[in-house]
């Protein structure tokens, strides 16, 4: 049996759905109490509003857009407290009637260890959180090839890098991106299939540090950057690949844990990125779809058509090629847990 690092995925991750009132408020997340936000993605259902990102380490008066090659912005989406976020009256998300959908991770509460530039290493600060895997990681670019530390202990398996003072677009690690990650990367806010270039300078992250080449879009001289690191945790994450078969009768994909999230990308052609997750589909078979790289409102399709079980995800459909379309091409994907497989002690997660 499949046992776990994490016998309570909502410590660490959870997902929120609202509707707007467009009334000052607190909003409580629904699982477990102790989750104080440090990473929100925010993203309305029934409107074409953007994706927005937030970060305890910058603060929650700025943000950044999946969506969109754009600096860092001023202007507050959320904030955080200890039971969940605030959410004011005028916000996009909180419009009268509007259907909204949250993604919540926990780092280190906002605290932040420093690190200092050496050569052309880049100096900056990350907030790890080791037990969930995932950091962080603000930097300043020195344009010379060099290390950044993530503070994980352990090899981050998916990376997303944007610069936050000026455009540029998206810069995405995966670890199952082709048979040799580190020469290639992928782009969050476009379509693009994954693109050989030398922006983790031809050389894979440790257990200590990830790397950057001289590309502007990662470690441009002066500039400033934030990089979300992810390291996979067993029963709680997974970051891994899938070749489609074309048939509605598609993939099973193992992760170990019933999932709440899954984020996928077909690496071989052109195609969005999309989104799926437990709140939004509680139940079998699931087909409500959000993109990462859109403002696109949500849509429900057979072109959806997913799955959650108890141990990963079963694709059930053919689509337009979202999950399966194409025969033989490879798809990349992020998951998070919302039960393990197997407890700790042993105990196994229902089907639902």
């Amino acid at each position: 049996m499949a046992y776990t690092d994490i016998d309570d995925p909502t410590e660490y991750f959870q997902v929120k759905l609202w509707t707007g009132n467009a009334t000052t408020r607190t909003i409580n997340l629904d699982n477990n109490a102790t989750m104080q936000p440090d990473f929100s993605w925010i993203k309305s259902r029934s409107n074409a509003f953007e994706n927005y990102w937030e970060n305890s380490t910058n603060g929650t008066n700025k943000y950044l857009r999946s969506n969109s090659s754009a600096a860092e912005e001023t202007g507050t989406v959320i904030t955080y407290n200890s039971t969940g976020f605030g959410i004011g009256s005028g916000a996009e998300n909180n419009t009268n009637a509007t259907t909204n959908v949250g993604w919540f991770w926990k780092a280190n509460g906002g605290t932040t260890t420093s690190f200092n530039e050496s050569g052309n290493n880049p100096g900056g600060t990350h907030q790890a959180n080791t037990t969930a895997g995932f950091s962080i990681v603000a930097y300043t670019g020195t344009g010379g090839a060099g290390t950044i530390p993530h503070g994980l202990s352990a090899t981050p398996r998916f990376i997303m890098v944007k610069r936050t003072s000026g455009v540029a677009d998206w810069n995405v690690y995966h670890a199952s991106n082709t048979s040799a990650p580190e020469t290639d990367f992928l782009v969050l806010n476009t379509t693009a299939a994954t693109s050989d270039n030398t922006r983790w300078n031809d050389t894979a992250p440790t257990t200590s540090v990830f790397s950057v080449g001289t590309d502007d879009a990662v470690n441009g001289d002066a500039s400033t950057y934030l990089a979300f690191v992810f390291a996979e945790k067993q029963g709680y994450s997974k970051f891994g690949k899938y070749v489609a078969n074309g048939n509605v009768n598609g993939p099973f994909i193992y992760t170990g844990f019933k999932p709440a999230f899954f984020m996928v990308k077909n690496i071989t052609r052109a195609q969005n990125w999309l989104m799926v997750d437990a709140a939004r589909d509680p139940h079998n078979l699931g087909d409500h779809g959000l993109l990462a790289n859109t403002t696109s409102a949500e849509s429900t399709a057979a072109d959806f058509h997913i799955d959650f079980l108890s141990n990963g995800m079963k694709i059930r459909t053919v689509g337009t090629g979202w999950f399966n379309m194409y025969a033989g091409d490879e798809y990349i994907y992020m998951a998070f847990a919302e039960n393990p497989f197997t407890t700790s002690t042993g105990i196994p997660t229902t089907a639902r």
